[in-house]
């Protein structure tokens, strides 16, 4: 079973610009969030997925993701998603020796920076760079299922 552990946390400055190493426009809905299961269309690029998800037990979840074909993923995104659709721009940055995730949202979303980083344990031990701020990965408010209905422009 693939599993995602991951720990969420707030940006509080743009000091990890300096460390950019790539960047991704990311544009995903969702087609269903219950208690159980999360099920997501996400367009990276070019690229396309399917990913469906677990109830969180922690900070760890299942996670299945499967390719589909982006032609598929646009009409799911237009005709299928919970409005509105997440768009934020992912940058991958090095803190050390891990790699760390920053989104930056727009739209409905616009002036929200989330950190993750990705574990291989959930008791691993994290050495928190200087520009993430409070963690927000138990606070429901900050799961992109739930900005797609309660958008952070209305909070």
């Amino acid at each position: 079973m693939a599993l995602e552990i991951e720990r969420k946390f707030l940006v509080k400055n743009d000091a990890w610009r300096a460390a950019i190493e790539q960047e991704w426009h990311i544009v995903q809905g969702y087609l269903a969030t219950t208690g159980t299961l999360t099920l997501r269309v996400r367009m990276k690029e070019d690229d396309a997925y399917l990913t469906i998800k677990g109830p969180p037990h922690g900070i760890t979840r299942s996670e299945f993701e499967y390719p589909i074909p982006p032609a598929d993923a646009r009409a799911m995104l237009r005709e299928l998603a919970i409005l509105p659709v997440i768009s934020k721009v992912r940058y991958r940055v090095h803190y050390g020796d891990r790699l760390w995730d920053l989104d930056v949202f727009s739209g409905a979303n616009e002036g929200l920076e989330l950190a993750e980083i990705e574990l291989n344990r959930a008791d691993e031990h994290v050495s928190l760079p200087p520009w993430a701020g409070a963690e927000v990965t138990a606070d429901p408010r900050y799961s992109n299922a739930n900005l797609a209905r309660h958008p952070y422009k209305d909070w």
